[in-house]
């Protein structure tokens, strides 16, 4: 498959074979939408199919004499492989190429390190760049490699090999106490809005499902959203007023993807305990990509992984205006729970029955009940009605204010501690 001429950005030859010995194959099309993210222009799509891959350049003999070909003929700067490659083979296959190798995990980093926009974001992105990084140093110097006996034959004693894992190793150290202390920093912003009794609802899926979409209609927030992978990368916190509920904190998180790289589940350990703590995950999907069944198990995965499988869930299938004939409607459990809502947040679809699934899914232990007000407690009655708490009112011949509210437990029993409420059957 070929491309036209780019104007601008890398040019890139990609490279996907089908291999007998791997169950779950990469999508090809997800690689090259990868590869678009990243900036990088591809120009030719070769694909193949082997039993398993060749040990010293993962391609064959011939692939790789097809592949070096379209490198020629492209004048390409790059070749990406949609395969995990091992350091030997990307030194052997730059070698044969005579141009630059990135396999999906180093393509995948590279578009982390172009998104990264906070500092912890840039510090996490860094650590999981460097750790793949060690792993595929280059022997520099090799004359002072060995010590020789002999007078004056006495080597360096230190590669520069030795040197560069040194200096790697020094920089993640730093890394690390770097994001510990902002580890140390959301987990003392968690205990605060813990002592304060604010729900989390964390919003999680696939890359590209809508979430930062879905968030800005939510939260009227203005964080940057676009139809590509990864678009934001940084976990973006906002307050939100549940309808007969109250307040809660909604996250944005980074979007996952399939085979999501190891290291970048260790390097986002911290991001992703904000979904780890939540008291609610919203499963962004794209009802719209015929893949969806597919992203929603990969999603799974990743949940898995990082210890969030047991979280309170919702999906959110997204998009339902791409969709003929989809409207917004709530699906739900044998026990009346919500299980599922159709939504569009471009379209501003369902939002409205996505706020009423989390107040249910929140509110198991909300109290619903009459409170007396006396005249003077105005500022309160305002209060109520900004938390949304207020479902009915009425006023006595007495001038008492009577207030049908809907609210946590908890809030309901500080309220009648700090302002002497009366509560009528």
């Amino acid at each position: 498959m070929f491309f036209e001429r780019p104007e601008g950005g890398e040019t890139a030859v990609l490279v996907h074979l089908d291999l007998d010995s791997e169950r779950d194959q990469e999508d090809p099309v997800e690689f090259e939408e990868l590869v678009r993210s990243s900036g990088s222009d591809p120009v030719c799509f070769i694909k193949g199919s082997r039993r398993s891959p060749d040990a010293r350049t993962f391609a064959g003999q011939g692939k790789l004499e097809e592949i070096a070909c379209a490198v020629r003929e492209h004048e390409a700067e790059l070749v990406l492989f949609n395969h995990t490659l091992s350091p030997s083979q990307e030194r052997n296959l730059e070698k044969a190429l005579k141009c630059r190798v990135l396999d999906r995990t180093g393509l995948i980093l590279d578009i982390f390190g172009q998104r990264a926009r906070t500092y912890e974001g840039k510090l996490q992105v860094e650590l999981a760049q460097l750790q793949h990084t060690v792993t595929r140093l280059k022997r520099g110097w090799t004359h002072l490699d060995r010590q020789k006996g002999g007078v004056n034959l006495r080597g360096a004693g230190e590669t520069q090999l030795e040197m560069d894992q040194r200096m790697i190793q020094q920089r993640m150290k730093q890394i690390n106490k770097s994001l510990e202390k902002v580890r140390l920093q959301r987990e003392q912003g968690r205990r605060s809005r813990k002592r304060a009794e604010v729900p989390v609802v964390s919003l999680v899926g696939y890359t590209n499902a809508g979430k930062s979409t879905l968030f800005n209609a939510m939260t009227e927030a203005n964080i940057y959203a676009a139809d590509q992978l990864f678009a934001t990368l940084d976990a973006t916190l906002r307050r939100i007023q549940v309808p007969s509920f109250g307040e809660s904190i909604l996250v944005d998180t980074v979007g996952f993807i399939s085979h999501l790289p190891h290291k970048l589940v260790q390097a986002f350990r911290a991001t992703l305990e904000e979904t780890i703590q939540a008291d609610l995950l919203l499963h962004v999907v794209d009802v719209s990509n015929d893949n969806h069944d597919f992203f929603i198990e990969q999603v799974h995965e990743v949940l898995t992984e990082i210890g969030a499988d047991e979280v309170p869930c919702i999906q959110v299938l997204n998009k339902i205006d791409c969709v003929e004939g989809m409207q917004p409607r709530i699906d739900r459990h044998e026990d009346g729970s919500p299980a599922r809502v159709w939504v569009s947040a471009k379209a501003g679809l369902g939002l409205d029955l996505l706020l009423e699934a989390v107040s249910e899914c929140l509110g198991k232990d909300v109290i619903q009940t009459w409170l007396s007000l006396a005249p003077e407690q105005g500022r309160l009655r305002a209060r109520l009605y900004a938390r949304g708490a207020v479902i009915s009112e009425r006023t006595e011949d007495t001038g008492k204010l009577m207030l049908q509210v809907k609210m946590p437990r908890n809030d309901y029993e500080r309220l009648l501690a700090e302002d002497a409420l009366h509560q009528d059957a």
